[in-house]
């Protein structure tokens, strides 16, 4: 192989691994995320992006909050990691009303999300936090004793959050995270 053919098949490894890559290869700019990238997703910034619903039309619009993750950026969460994890890419308002759902937790703390999805363990730990709890005590409880763990998750002064008609998160108007 000459030169020359050495060089182009470099050109498309790199082309190759930068469609494979988006993410990691381009910034991300919240603002610029459509609906379908935009919750989970952490800016180039380290800020988190958040879905928003405005009231007027009810279109979804992707911002930047000012909530800074540390040791994460530029990072578009992956949908394994969304599945393994209880969450829909579509969420309006992430809030600790979701620790209060067993079944939620369960998928929490379960070893493909817990292990392998640091970005969303990242974000609901600083909102178990904020309740007073630590996400790895609230797993503890509830691989024990489920009902137990959203008891005292509740008696921390986190509210049960309303549960939508389909039995699932309800979007919450404004997100804390």
């Amino acid at each position: 192989m000459d030169f020359s053919n050495k060089i182009m098949a470099l050109a498309l490894v790199i082309l190759s691994l930068s469609m494979a890559l988006p993410s990691t290869l381009a910034q991300v700019t919240c603002e610029k995320l459509d609906e379908e990238e935009c919750a989970f997703a952490v800016s180039s910034a380290s800020k988190r992006c958040i879905l928003e619903s405005t009231p007027q039309s009810g279109a979804y619009q992707c911002k930047t909050s000012d909530v800074v993750v540390e040791k994460i950026s530029n990072h578009i969460e992956m949908m394994s990691c969304l599945g393994a994890c209880g969450l829909e890419r579509r969420t309006v308002g992430i809030s600790s009303d979701a620790l209060m759902d067993p079944n939620f937790t369960q998928k929490l703390c379960s070893e493909a999300c817990s292990e392998h999805c640091p970005n969303i363990i990242d974000l609901y730990s600083n909102l178990a936090s904020g309740e007073g709890t630590t996400l790895s005590t609230l797993c503890k409880k509830q691989r024990a004793n489920p009902r137990r763990a959203m008891e005292e998750l509740s008696s921390s002064g986190a509210a049960p959050g309303p549960a939508s008609a389909s039995g699932g998160e309800a979007e919450a108007p404004s997100p804390s995270a």
